[in-house]
C-alpha cells in the first residue's frame, strides 16, 4: 500500500490555539478570556464563584500541622488527566491567573523539601525541580486538544523617563510560557474603552487558513492579530544594530568598574582574610611555606642578636 502523499497542493488548516493574556485588573483580560468557546477557568484569585463560565478554584490545602496536604501540581495533574481520559464539552481552558500558580508551584517545592524559598535548597536543586514541573505544566496543557489561554496581570517600569508595560510574570516565565503561544494579547482600558492590541505572536497568521470561526471572530476584535511583519530596510537595519552594539559597549563599561572593585584585594585585605580563616599558627606555616617556595630554601640558623 503507497504511503507517499499525491504530489498536489492541499488546504492549509492553520488555526491558534495558544494565548497570553495580560493586563491591569478590570481591564477585560478575563473578559477576553471568557469569548473563547466552551471555557474552563482554573481560578487562583477566590472569584470561582464569581465567574459565570465553569470553574475551578486552584490552591495549595495544608494539612493541621501547617503541610501541604493536598498540592496545586496534585490538583492541575488531576485536572490534565481528567480532559485527556474523560468524554467532556470544554474546547478552552483558562489559567487565571498564572503569577499565582508559579507561586503556588514555589511553595509546593518549598514545602516539600521544608524550607522557606527555594534559594535555600543547595545546588540549585530547587530551581532545576520548581522548572521541571511548570515545563511539564506547560507541555502538557499544549497537547491538549484545546485552546489554552494564560492570563497574567500587568506591571510597569520607567526607562529614561518613559513608563512601559509589560506582564507582571517574571520574564523567565514568561519566556517557557511564550515561547509555546501563537499570540500575546495585551488587554488595556482607555477611558471608557476597552482595547486588545498584539504584543507578540509566532508568524503571520493568514485569516483564510483558520478554519474555526469563532476564533476568527475573536482575532478581529484584536489590534495587529492578521497585520504581516514590515520588512526592516538595511540601511535602518544597520544603524539600530550599531545602536545596539553602542549600548551593549555602554553597559559593559558601566558595569566593569563595579566588578573589578569586587574582585580586586590589596595583599594586606587578603592576609587579614586568610587570618580569620585559619589559627594564627598555621597561618604563619602558611606563610613561611609560601616563601619558602617563592625565595628557596630558607636558613634555619639563628641570626645573632644586636645588642
Amino acid at each position: 500500500m503507497p504511503i507517499l502523499p499525491a504530489n498536489k497542493p492541499q488546504k492549509v488548516v492553520d488555526t491558534p490555539k495558544n494565548f497570553f493574556i495580560y493586563g491591569a485588573t478590570m481591564n477585560g483580560k478575563s473578559y477576553l478570556a471568557g469569548e473563547f468557546p466552551n471555557p474552563l477557568f482554573l481560578d487562583t484569585d477566590g472569584n470561582a464563584s464569581a465567574n459565570p463560565y465553569p470553574s475551578i478554584q486552584l490552591r495549595n490545602i495544608r494539612g493541621k500541622d501547617g503541610k501541604i496536604k493536598q498540592s496545586v501540581v496534585d490538583q492541575l495533574d488531576q485536572i490534565i488527566t481528567e480532559l485527556q481520559t474523560t468524554k467532556h464539552s470544554f474546547e478552552t481552558i483558562v489559567l487565571d491567573v498564572i503569577d499565582d500558580i508559579v507561586v503556588m508551584i514555589e511553595q509546593y517545592v518549598c514545602d516539600r523539601e521544608g524550607v522557606e524559598t527555594i534559594g535555600d535548597i543547595g545546588y540549585g536543586k530547587g530551581y532545576a525541580a520548581f522548572n521541571n514541573i511548570f515545563q511539564q505544566l506547560v507541555i502538557e496543557l499544549k497537547a491538549l486538544p484545546l485552546n489554552i489561554i494564560y492570563v497574567s496581570r500587568i506591571m510597569t517600569f520607567e526607562e529614561n523617563n518613559v513608563t512601559y508595560e509589560k506582564p507582571s510574570l517574571k520574564e523567565k516565565h514568561v519566556n517557557i510560557v511564550n515561547g509555546n503561544c501563537d499570540y500575546m494579547i495585551q488587554a488595556k482600558k482607555i477611558g471608557k474603552n476597552y482595547i486588545r492590541v498584539v504584543k507578540d505572536k509566532r508568524k503571520n497568521y493568514k485569516r483564510e487558513n483558520i478554519d474555526d470561526e469563532r476564533i476568527i471572530t475573536i482575532l478581529d476584535s484584536v489590534s495587529g492579530a492578521f497585520e504581516k511583519t514590515r520588512k526592516t530596510d538595511r540601511t535602518v537595519q544597520e544603524k539600530l544594530v550599531k545602536k545596539m552594539e553602542e549600548e551593549e559597549e555602554k553597559q559593559i563599561l558601566e558595569e566593569t568598574p563595579q566588578s573589578n572593585a569586587e574582585e580586586v584585594q590589596t595583599s594586606e585585605e587578603a592576609e587579614e582574610a586568610i587570618e580569620e580563616a585559619i589559627p594564627q599558627k598555621e597561618f604563619k606555616q602558611s606563610k613561611a611555606a609560601e616563601n619558602k617556595s617563592v625565595q628557596g630554601p630558607v636558613s634555619t640558623r639563628r641570626k645573632p642578636k644586636v645588642k
